[in-house]
């Protein structure tokens, strides 16, 4: 009669052990959305610690480069799942350079899966100057740093999204 409830007992430790782990490795970045570094500081501790690809799924025209986080990596901003990291650095081996103007020296963020009102009072309430825009409605937002909090010759972040707003 005692192997039973063992049984249940070891079961249910081998479920609540092996959640705890995945909840545990959730990476937060909302420490590192201050805007105060460079798309380079932010991004290469996440291709070296293989939280997101080190080649990127994409390149826009004005060289911004969108990194697909590795499957597992689990990464968050402000409490919401990352769909994509963003960036692009001048000079930069690590960034590949679009067909267009590139946006700025330095820039970097993410794109949360989350509604841009919602991200918005998140971004605010923990201080960064963040810009934050809609990129799918009610679903998808990015939340982007230009990076002239340490590069004094950074200009404005300029886009087609913020100039439709």
């Amino acid at each position: 009669m005692k192997t039973v409830p063992l049984a249940t007992l070891t079961a249910f430790a081998a479920v609540v052990g092996g959640l705890l782990p995945s909840l545990c490795d959730a990476a937060s970045l909302d420490s590192q959305l201050d805007c105060k570094s460079s798309a380079h500081r932010f991004i290469a501790p996440l291709v070296a610690d293989k939280s997101i690809d080190a080649r990127p799924m994409r390149v826009e025209a004005n060289s911004v480069n969108a990194f697909k986080p590795t499957q597992g990596s689990e990464l968050t901003a402000y409490g919401f799942r990352v769909y994509a990291v963003l960036g692009y650095e001048q000079g930069d081996d690590m960034f590949k350079r679009g067909s267009g103007q590139p946006i700025n020296d330095s820039a970097y963020g993410v794109v949360v899966l989350a509604a841009a009102e919602t991200v918005e009072a998140k971004v605010r309430e923990s201080g960064s100057t963040a810009v934050v825009k809609q990129i799918v409605p009610m679903m998808m937002t990015a939340v982007f740093c230009d990076g002239s909090g340490v590069r004094a010759t950074a200009g404005p972040v300029t886009t087609e999204a913020s100039r439709n707003r």
